[in-house]
C-alpha cells in the first residue's frame, strides 16, 4: 500500500544519518572508546527502556521522558541519558566490584522537548567509587583529550561547582524550594526569569547582585579567591576548596590550559552535587560536552557511592567538524568471470580491504568512471 506523506517522513527531532555522517560517526565513536579502554574503562550497555522508576520523571526539571505503559500496565521511559541507567546497574550488577569502577558506553538517547534534536547519540564514562579531587580531574582530562583526538580546535573547558551556589543561596537564608528556582534559571541562563526570582525570594539588592553577577565568575584561579571574599558558610568555602584541589590535579594531568573556571556552569540534572563541567568548541552555542560528579544519585538504588563521569554528544561534534573523504570501498572488481572475482574479492578481504564487486560486465572506461563517482581509488579487471 502507498505511503501517505506521514509515511514519508521521520518524527520531529529525529534525523536519518546518511552513509558519510555515519560512517564519520562511527570512527569518532571508536577514537573516543579506544581512548576510554586505554584508561581502564569498561564498555557496558543498558536498555534503551526502562522503568519509570528508574528515570524519575524529577531527573530533569520539567518533564522531558518519552513515556509508555507496557502490557502489564507498568510506566516505560526511554532513557534521556545513561548516567542513571548505569547507576541502577552498578548498584543492582556491579555492587560486589572492587572499587573504583570505570565504565564507558555509546548509545542513544531520548528527550522530548524544544531543542532541535529529541533522539541523539552520546559517548562518555562513568567514574564509581572515588570521591578524590584526582577522579573528578580524571574525567576533565578524558573530556579534554577525548576533543583532542577529535580534532576540535580552540574548544574550551568551563569549569564550575554547584555547591557553591547552593552555598551561597543557603547563606542568604532561603527555602530549598526557592534555591531549586534560582538554580534552574542559572543554568538555563534566563537572567529575566532570575531577576523576577530573586525579587520574589525578598533578597536585598546586595544578596541579589551576588548571584546575578556569578555567570561573570570566570577566568582563571583568581576566580576563587573573589568568589571566597563572599562565603560566610563552611559548606560553601569546602565547595570552593574542592575546586581548587580539583583545578590543581588538573595542572598534574597537564590539561589546564585547556580548563577554566566558569561559576555561571550548573547542570540541568537535579541529581549534580559538586565540581560539574561543559565543554564548548567556537561557533556553537550549546555544549559539546557536559559532565560533573554525582555523589547521591547511586545512593537512592540503595548503593551509596560517590561518582563523576561525562558524555559528549556525538550530533554536535559531527556538525562542527568536517568529513574526511569517504569511500564504501577502496578497491571495485569487475570482469566477466564471476567465481574468479568472488576469488579475488575474497583474497583481497582478508588483506583487509573493502572490495566492491560489478554485479554486470562493464568496459575499463565506464569502470572507472563509476570507480571516480563513489570515490574508489582502485580497479582491477580480471
Amino acid at each position: 500500500m502507498k505511503r501517505n506523506t506521514l509515511g514519508l517522513q521521520v518524527p520531529v527531532g529525529t534525523a536519518d544519518i546518511l552513509p558519510q555522517d555515519q560512517a564519520f560517526m562511527r570512527q569518532l565513536e571508536r577514537g573516543f572508546l579506544d581512548l576510554f579502554v586505554k584508561w581502564a574503562y569498561e564498555e557496558v550497555s543498558t536498555p534503551a527502556l526502562e522503568y519509570l522508576a528508574v528515570i524519575n520523571p524529577q531527573i530533569e526539571k520539567g518533564d522531558s521522558l518519552y513515556k509508555f505503559f507496557d502490557r502489564e500496565g507498568n510506566i516505560l521511559a526511554l532513557r534521556p541519558e545513561l548516567t542513571t541507567p548505569i547507576a541502577r546497574m552498578v548498584a543492582t550488577r556491579l555492587k560486589g566490584s572492587a572499587l573504583p569502577l570505570r565504565l564507558c558506553y555509546a548509545a542513544e538517547v531520548f528527550r522530548y522537548g524544544t531543542s532541535a534534536r529529541r533522539e541523539f547519540r552520546q559517548a562518555g564514562v562513568e567514574l564509581v567509587g572515588s570521591s578524590s579531587p584526582a577522579a573528578d580531574a580524571e574525567v576533565i582530562t578524558l573530556a579534554v583529550d577525548a576533543l583532542r583526538g577529535a580534532q576540535v580546535n580552540d574548544f574550551q573547558i568551563n569549569l564550575g561547582q554547584i555547591e557553591i551556589i547552593r552555598g551561597l543561596i543557603s547563606d542568604m537564608g532561603l527555602k530549598p524550594e526557592t534555591g531549586l528556582v534560582i538554580e534552574d534559571c542559572l543554568a538555563r541562563k534566563d537572567f529575566v526569569a532570575l531577576e523576577l526570582a530573586l525579587i520574589e525570594a525578598g533578597l536585598t539588592q546586595s544578596q541579589s547582585e551576588v548571584i546575578m553577577s556569578l555567570p561573570s565568575f570566570h577566568g582563571g584561579e583568581e576566580v576563587l579567591d573573589r568568589v571566597e571574599k563572599l562565603a560566610e558558610s563552611p559548606r560553601t568555602l569546602a565547595a570552593i576548596n574542592n575546586l581548587r584541589e580539583v583545578y590543581a590535579a588538573l595542572d598534574l594531568f597537564g590539561v589546564r590550559r585547556e580548563v577554566g573556571i566558569d561559576l555561571g556552569v550548573l547542570r540541568g540534572f537535579d541529581y549534580y552535587t559538586g565540581v560539574v563541567f561543559e565543554g564548548y568548541a567556537p561557533g556553537l552555542g550549546f555544549p559539546l560536552i557536559e559532565g560533573g560528579r554525582y555523589d547521591g544519585l547511586l545512593g537512592n538504588f540503595g548503593f551509596d557511592c560517590p561518582a563523576t563521569g561525562f558524555a559528549v554528544n556525538m550530533e554536535r561534534l559531527v556538525s562542527i567538524l568536517t568529513p574526511p573523504s569517504y569511500s564504501a570501498a577502496q578497491v571495485l572488481v569487475t570482469g566477466r568471470d564471476m567465481q574468479a572475482m568472488i576469488e579475488r574479492a575474497r583474497a583481497l578481504r582478508a588483506q583487509g580491504l573493502s572490495v566492491e564487486i560489478a554485479l554486470e560486465p562493464i568496459d575499463a572506461a565506464a569502470a572507472k568512471q563509476y570507480a571516480d563517482s563513489k570515490g574508489i581509488a582502485r580497479v582491477e579487471t580480471l
